[in-house]
């Protein structure tokens, strides 16, 4: 139960990695597709975790030195990784403000009661983009 929980350990800690490097670099799309990777190591993680837990088994040794090193990545990583996406998020954030501000026309506002454009102005225009 152990060795599973060191391996699975050792899979997120090279899942996060390559997320947070994909993130660092703002490559958002190598990110994106990294996501499915971290989520499916992350709940192979979780599935050692409650395995060796219920087993009762404890690391010793050798074995503790490493599942601790271990611990201490995937603090330092996931820490890392949420500062990274709160990054990326706030870039993405400021990019739909930038895009739909450059759609807006300047002035009060292109709606009038209940939501209805206003005669004269341009009707709502709206973006989706999957990156």
């Amino acid at each position: 139960m152990i060795d599973a929980l060191m391996i699975a350990g050792q899979r997120l800690v090279e899942a996060l990695r390559a997320e947070n490097a994909a993130l660092a670099r703002l490559d958002l799309g190598a990110a994106a597709e990294l996501a499915r990777t971290k989520r499916q190591a992350a709940d192979a993680f979780a599935a050692a975790y409650d395995a060796a837990t219920r087993s009762g088994r404890r690391a010793e040794g050798e074995d503790r030195d490493r599942a601790e090193q271990i611990a201490l990545h995937l603090k330092d990583l996931t820490a890392e990784n949420r500062r990274l996406l709160e990054r990326a998020i706030e870039l993405q954030s400021r990019v739909i403000e930038t895009i739909a501000g450059a759609v807006r026309p300047p002035g009060p506002g292109t709606y009038g009661q209940r939501g209805r454009a206003r005669d004269g102005q341009p009707t709502p225009v709206s973006f989706a983009a999957r990156i």
